[in-house]
């Protein structure tokens, strides 16, 4: 007899992945360059180098030893700013995300359980926000607002709920019916305790995935503001104004473009990859 939790099990499953297993490997690895990196940022203590300091006489150097990934028109050097690169995406990814899940999960659970009115209106106004495009609505606020990495996330969180509220709101669909719920129900159990204590536990799993795959395009969405310049302000470095200050070199400085745009290809799909292997584990019959 299996005495495992479904949770126990998907992670097995999820274990015995071997190509997810080294996405995560990517994945943690990058964690633990951006959390160093963050902390010898608040000790001034920058490795290798300092990722604002220029020195004109520098410049375009290819990679090499000193410079292990070349500098860029300003003589910076580009290992350290992709590494500081690399905590400004993940913090923009993971709170983004965590703004856009919060949002999203109140509206479906909301239009899920109660259904009615309450699921008409709610589910009107995700298609409002569904039919204009994510990408231009956050170009217009950061615009208007001005580019900051908190109004970042928080438009990017604020335009990419409606996904995660359609998917929470399907689950609760099915999940009102059970037996438990119906059994919470006759009890006298009221609507929110019901919603957090019976039915979200078991409509985590997918909401945690949509969570997984919706980093790597709140990272991609910002890398493509700052590339545009509406993204973090200089000198700032991020993947994104890398690569749009290394477009104007492009034939003398290639490394400015194919190191962050690998970095950023590399880590999207490592997110995908973890995300889709979720899907799979907790998806498949024991």
């Amino acid at each position: 007899m299996n005495t495992k939790s479904p949770f126990a099990r998907t992670l097995i499953r999820f274990s015995n992945n071997r190509i997810a297993m080294i996405a995560l490997g990517v994945i943690l690895i990058l964690f633990a360059i951006a959390l160093v990196f963050s902390i010898l940022n608040l000790a001034h203590d920058y490795w290798p180098h300092d990722p604002n300091a220029t020195h004109l006489e520098q410049k375009l150097l290819p990679p090499g030893p000193g410079h292990w990934l070349g500098t860029d028109n300003l003589g910076r050097d580009v290992l350290s700013r992709m590494l500081h690169g690399a905590y400004i995406s993940l913090t923009v990814g993971f709170v983004a995300v965590g703004v856009s899940l919060l949002i999203g999960t109140a509206v479906g659970a909301a239009a899920g359980y109660l259904g009615g009115w309450v699921d008409n209106t709610l589910m009107r106004i995700v298609d409002a926000m569904i039919c204009f495009p994510a990408f231009f609505l956050i170009l217009t606020a950061v615009a208007m607002l001005g580019p900051n990495i908190w109004i970042i996330v928080i438009v990017i969180g604020l335009v990419s709920w409606t996904s995660t509220a359609r998917l929470v709101r399907a689950e609760f669909l099915t999940l009102r019916e059970t037996e438990y719920v119906r059994a919470a129900r006759s009890l006298g159990q009221r609507p929110f305790a019901i919603i957090v204590r019976h039915i979200l536990p078991n409509a985590a799993a997918p909401i945690f995935v949509t969570a997984v795959l919706g980093i790597p395009d709140a990272i991609m969405t910002e890398a493509g503001l700052s590339f545009l310049s509406f993204g973090v302000p200089p000198p700032q470095a991020t993947w994104g104004n890398i690569i749009s200050d290394g477009k104007s070199y492009i034939l003398d400085a290639w490394w400015l473009i194919l190191f962050p745009g690998l970095a950023i290809f590399i880590v999207c799909l490592a997110f995908y990859m973890v995300g889709e292997a979720l899907r799979e584990a907790s998806q498949t019959k024991p």
